[in-house]
């Protein structure tokens, strides 16, 4: 469905069931709730998300998490910018978990991103968009999109306005013209008379006037912060253990739970014997769920014990066939059956098949949420990556209105899509336990429990076709994929071949998936990019090159290449067993290129030498955290890539934790040097970026230093002799 009729339908079905005044009213009444919510004395508030109190300080409220990627510190400077703020007063807080703060900038820059500049956008008014965002999008942290959807078009602009405003408010209580007057570090100037205003004195008055939706923002040359290495005003806390996540969250008499669940997904509790759980001194109660148990205790220790000492039995909901290797069977068999004819057209034909296994998203911090029922009303604590949602989750696990529940949003220790409310046990299994206590209760899972009952990454298979010409450049592209039907068949290949065909087979089994960092991309850009590797073997030609035959002159795609390649001495003589392998991806609005130098470790394993990474996401802004950004989803792309993988036996997730789960360890990791592509184009994501082309520039480095093709993840020692 095009993006134009979806904004069709979803505007058409709204204004339908309530007409445009009940649109404008519901976007009304949720900023009014907002300003509500985030209202202080003498303290001017601006939408909701931006106060200006009489101390001159400027607090946002952010409807986006923290969970390390620094998006706090990039929300304030952009805003700061345009409003021309003092950056020693600036605050960002949390969002409230409530319809109010609902991110309709993220509804629109979600639609915007698939429209590609689609006139559609500027016909869909704010309000559908807002309604969007308290019934769809909420307050999602995921996506790369805090910094270029919730900041770039959202803070930046509404600061913007908020500047305007109080300009405006001064140039009518000093009787000058707008025009007459300027702005920096939080005061208003009128340089003829000699007089000024501090933000904190207009702030009240302006915040009163209309603000302008289009206001005009500042030049390049004009930033003051954006742009600038400016240090994350989250680390102080978490470098003087002050922060606290869901994990450190404690109440009076609290009691802590842990549970044990089915091991195949679909399986159901069909009976356990409490005894030996509640002979363990400090456990007070077993509860029972419909596919697990819980062990309810005065700590965390006592609870695992007791759980430990449990025998329960399960069922496994009739999944106990399947397995792995049946599953890929499965895949390869829908993958060929779904790939329709393919001409070649008297090129040559080259064809060849890739293999992803499920992955897990082994954040540092397992599940950890309490819960407290008292008096008909519910709170909840802890870190999740879409605060809103789950309200909204929890009121409907525990019966009741939304009015009766709060979500108190904490710091997440790592999520990379795990954390988002969408098939989460944990949400219900806090909310029961808390109403049928006296007490506050938290539930915090093992590891076990954790990595054996994720949300995966999808296995997927996929076969690739393509026609190669008696001029070295394809004719033609097909590409056959088989996974999960909840997630997205895939993305078209970045190249201007002259024929593109994109197949996707749906294949579902009892393994749970989700996003996971980069979503769709860390599994199709290795796809894409190994076969392009491929491709250009086969055509006899250099990786970059043939890449570049593909490509317009001066795009992005082919500026990083050119970029990584350099930094890298691309071309220049190795050392014998060493090889660089190169890969481009472009996802989330930005264009990455890696370059990787690699031999192998006596055990047959990559040892990775160096990475060279280009990155053109249009404007950066804070060249510190992009920089971070970058280099986490490089070494979580290598983790992934080198040794991790999820396998099922019997219906159940097989590893438990990490010595059978293992990441990259700090002995195996790289130098990583990144540069910035500087272009004109929207700013783009960073969060997940980095990661797609790991994989793939890795796997055609190993064939050049080894001559071994890799086709199936994980690569452990498949390229060893």
């Amino acid at each position: 469905m095009g993006v134009k009729r979806r904004a069709f339908l979803i505007g058409g079905a709204a204004v339908i069931g309530g007409g445009i005044f009940a649109l404008q009213y519901g976007d009304y009444a949720a900023r009014r709730d907002g300003l509500a919510l985030t209202k202080r004395d003498k303290a001017g508030s601006f939408t909701g998300w931006l106060r200006i109190g009489e101390d001159d300080r400027v607090t946002l409220y952010s409807p986006h998490i923290d969970m390390g990627t620094g998006n706090a510190t990039a929300l304030a400077q952009l805003a700061a910018d345009e409003l021309d703020a003092d950056w020693d007063k600036m605050t960002v807080e949390q969002a409230p978990a409530d319809e109010a703060f609902a991110n309709a900038w993220l509804g629109k820059g979600f639609i915007g991103d698939v429209a590609k500049g689609s006139a559609v956008l500027g016909l869909v008014p704010h309000s559908i968009y807002s309604l969007m965002a308290r019934k769809l999008v909420g307050q999602i942290t995921g996506g790369s999109s805090a910094t270029r959807f919730t900041g770039q078009q959202g803070f930046r602009v509404l600061a913007a306005s908020a500047r305007a405003a109080l300009v405006d408010e001064a140039a009518a209580r000093l009787g000058v013209a707008a025009g007459e007057l300027t702005t920096a570090r939080g005061i208003v100037t009128h340089a003829k008379s000699g007089k000024s205003l501090r933000y904190g004195e207009l702030a009240v008055a302006a915040a009163k006037r209309d603000l302008n939706p289009e206001p005009k923002l500042k030049a390049a040359g004009d930033l003051v912060y954006i742009g600038k290495p400016v240090p994350r005003i989250d680390v102080p806390s978490k470098v003087d253990g002050s922060a606290k996540y869901g994990i450190d969250f404690a109440l009076p008499d609290m009691r802590v739970a842990t549970v044990m669940a089915a091991p195949s997904r679909g399986g159901k509790l069909e009976s356990v014997d409490a005894a030996p759980a509640l002979a363990i001194k400090g456990v007070e109660k077993v509860v029972k769920f419909d596919n697990a148990v819980a062990v309810v205790a005065r700590g965390y220790w006592a609870a695992l014990t007791g759980l430990r000492a449990l025998d329960p039995k399960f069922g496994d909901g009739g999944h106990g066939g399947v397995n792995t290797k049946a599953m890929y069977a499965e895949q390869e068999k829908l993958v060929k059956d779904k790939a329709g004819a393919f001409d070649a057209k008297g090129g040559k034909l080259v064809e060849l098949s890739y293999r992803a296994p499920f992955l897990h998203h082994m954040m540092m911090e397992p599940f950890a949420l309490t819960a407290h029922h008292k008096d008909g009303k519910l709170q909840v604590w802890g870190g999740m990556q879409d605060p809103l949602a789950t309200r909204k989750a929890a009121a409907q696990a525990a019966g009741l209105s939304q009015d009766d529940v709060m979500f108190h949003p904490m710091l997440l220790g790592g999520g990379f899509g795990r954390k988002l409310p969408g098939e989460n046990a944990v949400i219900e299994q806090v909310v029961k336990l808390a109403m049928e206590s006296p007490w506050p209760v938290k539930v915090i899972w093992p590891r076990e429990e954790e990595v054996r009952h994720g949300t995966y990454r999808p296995q997927t298979a996929m076969t690739l076709k393509a026609s190669l010409g008696t001029d070295g450049k394809v004719s033609s592209w097909q590409s056959t994929c088989a996974q999960d039907a909840q997630l997205e068949a895939g993305m078209a290949p970045l190249y201007a071949f002259p024929a593109i065909e994109q197949n996707h087979a749906k294949h579902k089994s009892n393994i749970a998936v989700a996003s996971w960092r980069s979503v769709e991309a860390s599994q199709h850009g290795f796809f894409h990019e190994s076969f392009i590797d491929e491709l250009a073997h086969a055509a006899g030609a250099d990786p970059l090159e043939f890449r570049k035959r593909h490509l317009a002159a001066g795009s992005r795609a082919a500026r990083v290449l050119d970029a990584a390649a350099k930094a890298s001495g691309w071309g220049s003589p190795l050392p014998q067993g060493t090889g660089r392998g190169i890969a481009v991806v472009e996802s989330f609005g930005t264009v990455c290129a890696h370059v990787v130098q690699v031999s192998l470790r006596d055990n047959g394993y990559p040892r990775v030498e160096k990475v060279w990474a280009a990155v053109d996401c249009g404007q950066v802004v804070n060249p510190l955290n992009a920089e971070a950004q970058v280099m986490g989803g490089i070494v979580m792309g290598l983790s992934a890539a080198i040794h991790e993988e999820i396998t099922v036996d019997k219906g159940a997730v097989v590893q438990s934790s990490f010595p059978d789960y293992p990441l990259l360890t700090l002995a195996e990791t790289p130098e990583i040097a990144i540069e910035f592509v500087q272009s004109d184009a929207p700013m783009g994501g960073l969060g997940e970026p980095g990661l797609p082309p790991a994989a793939p520039a890795l796997a055609n480095a190993l064939f050049a230093a080894t001559g071994k093709r890799v086709r199936q993840l994980p690569i452990r020692d498949q390229a060893k002799a």
